[in-house]
């Protein structure tokens, strides 16, 4: 009988995570409706009963988490005079990666007087992770997004602790074809000495940014900064509270804002309101709760 030299075999190549969600919704009827609904490995889509606008989308990754290698994409449009409001059904998990990166992609487009709400719970950040976000959005000049992301770096309440990784956030923004916003958020390999700089965190695990893109942004700049405390206007004097800007952008407008917290739940506290303010009627996801 040959003996077969067991150190001579490759180990099995490890299972990565792949999955690939899209969803076009329209008007019809005096309402938004689905039009076409394509969801494969991963990636899931459910829709909550709603008996008016805007269309509800629960994006849902059955993988439980993310880790080095594995690839979660999604892709939402909303057609002309529609209007959708996409969140998760729970906080993305980015887990330690042995190798290579997780990476995350959606792109979303609005048509003429369309409407987006893109408000994903927390991405967890564990230490040792290596993730990579890209937002790519495409509007029509009279439609309106309002698009989030939400970062924990570790778990505090769990004596969670993000230390060494690499992130890096990258959104583009396109209005009519001119892109009116865009930006790189990277830290890393020392993430815990990254997010102490000033400039980046001043100390804090939690960070977020809400932008809104509206004819309706610069009436909400003032309500905004009080919900963060803004010390512009006489908030608790802590630098990296957060901060909201407002720009001209064409006939429309772009509402920036930032925060930072010490943890998840004081970050959720003023995040709760926050969308609430800049999300109108449809107000918070049904999944969302402090």
């Amino acid at each position: 009988m040959d003996m077969i030299d067991d150190t001579l075999v490759p180990p099995p190549a490890a299972q990565r995570v792949a999955g690939r969600g899209r969803l076009f919704c329209g008007k019809s009827g005096g309402r938004t409706r689905l039009r076409r609904l394509y969801q494969d490995g991963s990636a899931k889509i459910r829709m909550p009963a709603v008996h008016g606008d805007p269309l509800e989308a629960v994006l849902i990754n059955t993988a439980g988490g993310l880790t080095g290698g594995d690839r979660l994409g999604w892709e939402i449009e909303v057609g002309e005079g529609a209007s959708a409001s996409i969140t998760t059904q729970a906080c993305e998990k980015i887990y330690r990666a042995a190798s290579d990166r997780a990476e995350t992609t959606v792109s979303l487009d609005v048509g003429a007087g369309g409407r987006i709400a893109w408000l994903p719970q927390e991405t967890i950040v564990f230490d040792q992770a290596a993730f990579a976000r890209t937002l790519d959005v495409t509007i029509a000049g009279s439609a309106e997004a309002l698009l989030l992301e939400a970062t924990l770096f570790g778990r505090l309440a769990m004596g969670e602790r993000t230390v060494r990784g690499n992130f890096h956030d990258r959104w583009r923004v396109w209005q009519d074809g001119r892109l009116i916003h865009a930006e790189d958020f990277r830290v890393g390999p020392d993430i815990a000495a990254g997010l102490r700089r000033p400039a980046v965190a001043g100390g804090s695990s939690a960070v977020a940014t809400m932008l809104l893109v509206s004819p309706r942004a610069e009436t909400l700049l003032e309500p905004a900064r009080a919900i963060i405390g803004d010390p512009m206007i006489g908030g608790p004097a802590v630098s990296h509270r957060g901060g909201v800007s407002f720009w001209s952008v064409g006939q429309s407008g772009k509402l920036l804002a930032r925060l930072t917290a010490g943890d998840g739940y004081q970050l959720r506290k003023r995040l709760v309101p926050l969308v609430e303010l800049l999300n109108g009627q449809a107000g918070l996801p049904k999944l969302w709760s402090l």
